[in-house]
């Protein structure tokens, strides 16, 4: 493993020009113009032809003509990530509804209710657990496949962890014996809570990141963004960790978990825990920070929970880029961000840089600009230390 390893989150906005045709709304000639843009900046005239063919129509597309357009997007999006010069790739989920809503989607037992609001202007359909849950199809293996024949660099697969996917889900099928006011409802509760988790983390997402080792997965990210929802919880939180990869932790694979947002201080001492089990923790750090260059703790003062993590054996994952502005962060302020977490952590091999999160709240241009911003930041950390990346 080198130094300082550089990737994407996970999400990046869906063209406007893919989330019209998908949706049957008219497109714009700023659309047809922002497709072209990109095959011409990316150099895929071929596909860019194709892509634009598809969207003159504007009228009689057919599901082929859909599923071309995902699978185009999907290339340009890869390519971006390339392009920007990070060291692993993804495709910026292009073949998902959404991290949650594209799990409940794939199995049974839920049932979908409405809209609710996750960030921003940000919006997924939230969905009950009416029977046990069961798998219908093995839901990333597809888009992994797709992704690994679109480059030679490594390739990491985000994944919704479990304890997401049941915090985000209501229960009516668990807790549906649970006396709610009776004595022995809290325990009743925690019980029906926690088979919950096991069967979600054991009958749904283990098979789904089983598929991918078999298929060649080498680096696999659990997001786990309600990881510290409920601070009684916590303990919760970790054993759905250790139920969801189980046996896999013999692989060769390379385990990632990402939180964002979070009140990070309540998984101490937790973690310990998933020590020898998880590699890498990628928390977000540049949306609590200051926007001034230096490396004094009294301007980095959103890494402060780099020292609570310092005596650990993880990989420390960090947030070097603000995914909710348009701000595009300079590569010498991503540089001092990374050096002043080396000077802590003491080893440059176990850090490694990506965004806060994911930047599908960013435009392309936007999040292209920031990415390459961060590598080149990390091209500065790394010559400052005398390091080949």
């Amino acid at each position: 493993m080198k130094p300082l390893v550089t990737h994407e989150i996970g999400s990046l906005a869906k063209p406007n020009w893919r989330v019209k045709l998908l949706t049957g709304r008219p497109l714009t000639d700023t659309d047809i113009e922002d497709a072209k843009y990109w095959a011409t900046q990316l150099g895929l005239k071929s596909e860019g032809d194709e892509l634009l063919s598809i969207l003159h129509k504007r009228k009689e597309i057919s599901d082929q003509d859909k599923q071309r357009v995902i699978h185009i997007s999907s290339l340009f999006a890869t390519k971006l990530l390339e392009r920007a010069g990070l060291d692993l790739l993804f495709d910026g989920e292009q073949h998902r509804i959404e991290m949650y809503e594209h799990v409940i989607r794939n199995v049974e037992g839920f049932k979908f209710y409405g809209h609710v609001r996750s960030f921003d202007n940000k919006y997924y359909r939230r969905a009950a657990c009416v029977y046990r849950p069961s798998l219908k199809r093995y839901y990333h293996l597809d888009e992994f496949n797709t992704v690994k024949g679109f480059t030679s660099k490594p390739i990491k697969v985000p994944v919704t962890g479990a304890y997401t996917v049941v915090d985000w889900s209501f229960d009516e099928y668990y807790m549906k014996n649970v006396a709610i006011g009776t004595r022995t409802a809290h325990e009743a509760r925690h019980v029906a809570r926690v088979r919950f988790l096991k069967d979600v983390a054991e009958r749904i997402v283990k098979p789904n990141l089983k598929s991918l080792i078999d298929a060649g997965a080498k680096y696999i990210q659990l997001d786990e963004p309600a990881a510290t929802t409920k601070r009684d919880e916590v303990g919760n939180f970790i054993d759905t960790v250790i139920w969801t990869i189980g046996e896999l932790k013999h692989t060769d694979v390379f385990w990632s978990i990402h939180i964002c947002f979070s009140n990070y201080s309540m998984l101490f001492p937790h973690i310990e825990k998933l020590q020898g089990i998880v590699h890498e923790l990628h928390f977000e750090y540049a949306n609590r920070d200051t926007k001034q260059l230096g490396r004094h703790p009294d301007v980095r003062i959103g890494y402060d929970v780099i020292n609570q993590l310092k005596g650990y054996n993880f990989v420390v994952g960090i947030g070097t880029i603000d995914v909710h502005t348009d701000y595009v962060e300079p590569p010498e302020l991503v540089r001092d961000r990374i050096l002043y977490v080396v000077d802590i952590i003491g080893d440059p091999y176990r850090v490694f840089v990506a965004p806060d999160c994911g930047l599908r709240t960013r435009s392309w241009r936007v999040a292209y600009q920031k990415l390459r911003n961060m590598v080149e930041g990390r091209n500065l950390a790394a010559r400052e230390l005398g390091l080949t990346v």
